[in-house]
Parts: C-alpha cells; structure tokens; sequence
C-alpha cells in the first residue's frame, strides 16, 4: 500500500476547499451541522446537490460520459473526505448512489437518456421501494404482486421502511411477477412515478421525531411496461447489482474521525467533580479503545482504495466495511452519550430545524447528540442487517 501523496494530489485536495469555502451558504452549513443521520434537511441538501451539479461534481462516481468527473479513485476519495471535514450536508443517496449507477449499469440507453441527467439537476427525487413488512433483509420473500395487463404491470401491496417517499417523484421498486420456482426467481425491477392512481403514503415518525421513512401502499397502480430494468422475472440481478453501491463504496473513517476530534474537545469542556472528563480515566480508556478501532478501519479502507487504484478486486475488505463502519459509528455516538451525561437527554428537537430561532437548551454542542444516537440504531439494519451481511461473508469468503 502506498500512502505517499503526489502533489497534483495535494493541489486538488486545496481545490476542493477552496471550492467549498466559496461554495457553502451559511444555510447549508447550519443544515450540515445539525444533520442527525445519513439525510440531510430535504431543502439544503437539493440546494446543495445544484451547487455542485453546476460544478460538475455532482456524482464524481459516475462514468464522465454519463455526468460524472473522470477523477481517480484517489481524487474521489479526498473529495468525499473534504466534504465530511467541511460538515457539507449529505446528498440525497437513492438516485445518486443507487438508481443512477443501477441504469448506468443495466438501463436502456433510452432510459439513460431519460432519467440520468434528472437526477443529476434534481428535478428527478428518488426513492427505493425495496422492504416490505415481513420481507427487509430477507428482501427475496417480497409479496408485493405486479400483474401483466396488455402494455402495463398492475401493482397491488405494500413498501415499508421507504426514505423521503413523501418527498419523492419517483420510485425504483422491486415488484413479484411469477410465484413459481426459487422466490427471487419471479422478481422484477420498475421504475414509477409517485403521483400515479392508487398510490397512498403514509409517513413514519422516528425515535428522534423526525420523518424519514414511510409506508407506500398500491391499489391497482398502473405502470407502463417500458419502465422494467433488466428482463421481466430478472429484477434480482438489477437489485443485487444496485445492493453494491448501498451496502459498499462508502468510507466511515473521515466521518468518525471528526466526531471522534468533536468528543474530545467535548470532554475537556465537561467537567466532573475530579476535573475536565478528559482526565477521567475511564473515560481515557473508552476513546482510545474506539480511536484504535476507527485507526483500523481506516487503514482498510486505505488498502481498499490502493487496490482499486491499482486495478485490483480489494475482495472481502469491502465486504467488511459495512460491518465495522456502521458498529463503529453506534460505538462512537454512545461515547459522546456518555461525555455528556444528562445534557445529552435534553430533548429539544425544534431547535435541530435549519433556521430554527429556538432558544438552546444546554450547550450547543450537546444538541445533535442523542437524535444522532438514536438514529444510528439503524445503521446497522439497512442495506442489508450486518447479521445477514456476517453470513454472506462466511459463505463467499471463507467457504462455510
């Protein structure tokens, strides 16, 4: 592994902050700071996505011939780390990350044409009708029934757990279109409008009192035949393939480093009744053990990235960073609980909206911390719980 950084590198990485100093609204970076999860406020975020869009840097994964930069792995990699250092809020991922390199990678070229540059300008807001109730890792057991009727599929049954669907215009979904044989044999992969006859959402309030997730229900929806991806009854291949850039391709270390750098000055500030937290041996303890278990992760993800620069499959390390990174942010965010003690349970969730004149409760750097805590209880079940993600490691790595 080569860690040496060229300087064209070092160049790019001052480009990129420069970008973002001059970039940044103050708006967006309020909405940054306060963001609790992996979604951030829809208005800032889409304001955002626009910014760089209109750079250009949109989807720096994305092939250049499609919208994307053309950079290397290493130019994403600084990018994506300036963006977490910067507190950028992040972008809406469903189609972004998920449908837009699924149609790069399985979609018409008419349907390329279609969708990808409106999701690029955001006019485009995608969400993922994948789980089900009964049916979230477990995802071939889905029940929901598309039924063919001359030139469309009629949808009849249920999405659960569907991010932002009230604020989406469009869905990717998976859809049953033969009950016969092996379950995700009979699967099929469409794509939908929202606003379609016999759609009904119904919005989930969190833990935290936020509304990310939501029940989408379809009585008798109507689609269109032309917006299948892939072959009718392959919709697993198409799902699978957009799994990749759910469950893998993201780096957890630049993030938990800086909330880690974010505890600390915590703990300096706390006082107990034998000094600053920070003294506190215990305490001492618990950082260091979880700052050693993010130094790992991050030299995996480092290995990670020489070995795509280099041309190589980095094989089951990229398998394993799901796991450690999302068990390690649970670690890291009940850290911070416990420096802050009872000005952690302070409830005060009007105070998190972007503009937002309610008064603070508490230090201010104490605000994010139990939403954020109770969000990330759910880091590790979706995109595939880490249980089920242990299982494919043990059957496709080590052969049992």
């Amino acid at each position: 592994m080569d860690l040496r950084v060229p300087e064209q590198e070092k160049a790019f990485r001052d480009e990129v902050r420069t970008f973002l100093e001059e970039s940044l609204t103050p708006e967006i970076r309020e909405a940054g700071k306060m963001v609790t999860s992996v979604f951030a406020p829809v208005k800032e975020a889409m304001a955002w996505q626009k910014i760089l869009n209109d750079k250009g840097w949109a989807a720096p994964h994305w092939p250049k011939e499609h919208g994307g930069t053309g950079w290397s792995v290493t130019q994403r990699a600084i990018f994506a780390e300036e963006l977490v250092r910067a507190e950028t809020p992040p972008l809406v991922p469903m189609g972004l990350h998920m449908c837009g390199p699924c149609l790069i990678g399985c979609g018409t070229e008419e349907q390329q044409k279609e969708y990808l540059p409106k999701i690029l300008n955001g006019e485009h807001f995608w969400c993922q009708g994948y789980s089900e109730p009964g049916s979230g890792s477990d995802l071939a057991s889905l029940k929901t029934f598309a039924e063919k009727d001359g030139d469309d599929y009629i949808i009849n049954g249920t999405k659960i757990w569907t991010t932002y669907a009230h604020y989406a215009n469009k869905m990717f979904a998976l859809v049953r279109t033969n009950k016969d044989g092996k379950p995700q044999q009979g699967i099929t992969f469409l794509l939908l409008d929202m606003d379609l006859p016999g759609i009904t959402i119904e919005p989930i309030v969190g833990l935290d009192e936020v509304t990310e997730q939501c029940q989408v229900f379809f009585d008798n929806v109507r689609v269109p035949q032309a917006n299948r991806v892939g072959a009718e009854n392959d919709g697993w291949t198409v799902a699978k393939y957009l799994l990749t850039f759910e469950r893998g391709g993201q780096e957890y270390a630049p993030g938990l480093n800086v909330q880690l750098e974010k505890i600390r000055l915590m703990a300096e500030k706390q006082q107990t009744v034998h000094g600053p937290m920070s003294q506190d041996p215990l305490w001492q303890h618990k950082f260091a053990s979880v700052s050693a278990d993010v130094l790992a992760l991050e030299f995996t993800e480092m290995r990670i990235k020489s070995a795509l620069s280099s041309g190589k499959d980095p094989g089951a390390l990229s398998s394993m960073t799901k796991i450690l990174g999302t068990e390690l942010l649970q670690k890291v965010t009940e850290l911070r609980i416990e420096t802050l003690g009872a000005q952690a349970a302070i409830w005060q969730p009007q105070a998190l909206v972007p503009g937002s004149e309610q008064p603070i409760i508490g230090p201010e750097y104490a605000l994010t911390a139990m939403p954020h805590y109770l969000n990330s209880r759910a880091c590790s079940i979706y995109g595939g719980s880490n249980e089920v993600q242990r299982g494919i490691i043990a059957k496709a790595v080590l052969g049992l």
